[in-house]
């Protein structure tokens, strides 16, 4: 018995739960893609998948809306694929476990991906159903969204024909969102040097127990990052006790806030008892600091059960732990325009030592184009100082404001015409395929919306089962009278 079977609506439920069953982290693609052009194929709807994995599928309007403009459904089939520490699934190769919660759906140890597996399901649901009333449908399922939205960069649309479009990528039911910033990620690559290992004694240290969430729609809300936690520490117990890094990380993906980060470090035998003293005062510090925000945040140390031949020499220890001192993260600045919404901000989401260097990679985010370049210049000026280098890759461009936008309009009277209040129209600090897409049709009438999902990109990550039917019901009645 399939977990969501009794659920409604049922068509997009299947869809779901077959989604689900297929890895499809960023990246992992294959699998999903051959899925969605397989799906096309057996329905005999015309298709396109390219070499991105990108998958366009075409259906034509149903009886008595030949002459309805035609639109786009649009969402991504890839997810923020993480799970807990503990957890035994293989993200790359094992379906997640679902199970249903009261109004949620989440997945057992690991991130759901409602974030977007859901828009594909609802696009799946219509194209696979012979009585809902729609216009030409070309819908655009992109790869890598999560990444850099590298499959919505590499997608040729010259073929589509439509001039407006759903983007079903929104994670808040009751709001309609018509703006969004630009990105780019930035990865700083700090050289170190290594030597013998000449400690006695090898100490795990972690810092954890966080709320992480989703770097763009979350990092208003100054949730603790633990590879700055975890960098903080040790700079403060180096300036008292002497210690070498052998390695240190952090973060899964660069668009998280981490919530868990590690290092390995050598000490001499006589300076244990002090080291450990001085993180739990700094973990005492830290919790009262963020007992508002982070209720379960853990600085830890234990002996390490492993040999360690090499370690980071003086210079590079100090180099690294103070360039994670001086790296910016977190809202950068607020906009003037919009009040409460963040105008830019960087994410420091993934720490790694490879043996001749420490790799960061963070996510800068800005709805203004120039104040992005010149987050990234400080990332490039910082980096520079110690002895390194950067690298951006995937910048993608914001999604203007359109003040004249009729999709917009009568999205707004559906709303109130449904369910008996207003719709709120918003800009959002998160990146979405729409800049893009605007950048490739010119002139497309765009909107996003979507139902609730809470705590996207985490463990924690879970979709509301009512919110997802009265979306699907506000979804297909666009179809039918817009």
């Amino acid at each position: 018995m399939r977990v969501l079977e009794n659920l409604e609506p049922k068509k997009v439920y299947y869809y779901f739960e077959e989604i689900c069953g297929i890895p499809h982290g960023s990246g992992n693609l294959d699998g999903i893609s051959s899925y969605l052009a397989q799906f096309a194929a057996d329905r005999g709807l015309f298709h396109i998948r390219d070499a991105s994995n990108n998958v366009i599928i075409v259906k034509e309007a149903s009886a008595g809306y030949e002459s309805v403009p035609p639109i786009i459904l649009q969402g991504h089939m890839d997810m923020v694929a993480v799970k807990k520490n503990d957890c035994d699934i293989d993200l790359e190769k094992d379906a997640l476990r679902l199970k249903v919660d009261g109004d949620f759906i989440c997945a057992e140890g690991t991130s759901l991906g409602g974030d977007d597996g859901i828009a594909v399901a609802y696009i799946l649901a219509i194209l696979d159903s012979d009585d809902i009333a729609h216009p030409r449908i070309e819908a655009v399922i992109t790869t890598d969204e999560e990444t850099g939205m590298e499959g919505a960069t590499a997608i040729d649309l010259s073929m589509l024909t439509a001039k407006r479009m759903l983007n079903i990528d929104s994670e808040e039911e009751g709001i309609l969102l018509t703006s969004c910033a630009g990105g780019m990620r930035t990865d700083c690559h700090i050289p170190i040097t290594r030597e013998t290992n000449d400690g006695d004694v090898v100490l795990n240290v972690s810092a954890g127990g966080l709320l992480g969430g989703h770097s763009g729609t979350e990092i208003n809300k100054e949730r603790a990052n633990a590879i700055k936690l975890l960098g903080i520490t040790l700079q403060q117990i180096r300036k008292k006790i002497p210690f070498r890094l052998a390695e240190i990380s952090g973060g899964e993906k660069d668009n998280a806030i981490p919530r868990e980060a590690a290092a390995v470090i050598s000490i001499a035998e006589n300076q244990r008892e002090g080291f450990i003293a001085e993180l739990n005062r700094i973990e005492a510090e830290e919790q009262n600091e963020k007992k508002s925000k982070e209720k379960n945040l853990r600085i830890k140390a234990e002996t390490a059960e492993r040999d360690v031949t090499t370690v980071l020499d003086k210079d590079s220890t100090d180099k690294v732990l103070s360039f994670l001192v001086l790296l910016p993260n977190g809202v950068m600045a607020m906009s003037a325009d919009i009040d409460g919404l963040v105008e830019t901000s960087l994410n420091v989401g993934i720490l790694k030592t490879c043996d001749s260097e420490v790799l960061a990679s963070s996510a800068i985010r800005s709805a203004i184009e120039t104040a992005k370049h010149k987050v990234n210049l400080q990332l490039e000026t910082l980096t520079g100082i110690f002895g390194g280098y950067t690298e951006t890759h995937g910048k993608y461009p914001g999604w203007q404001f359109d003040p004249d936008s009729k999709l917009r309009a009568d999205m707004v009277r559906i709303y109130k015409e449904m369910f008996g209040r207003e719709v709120q129209v918003e800009a959002l600090h998160a990146g979405l395929e729409c800049g893009i897409m605007i950048s490739k049709i010119p002139g497309l009438d765009c909107v996003s919306f979507g139902p609730d999902i809470f705590d996207i990109h985490t463990t924690e990550e879970r979709l509301s089962i009512s919110s997802t039917a009265r979306m699907w019901a506000y979804l297909l009645e666009i179809l039918k009278t817009c």
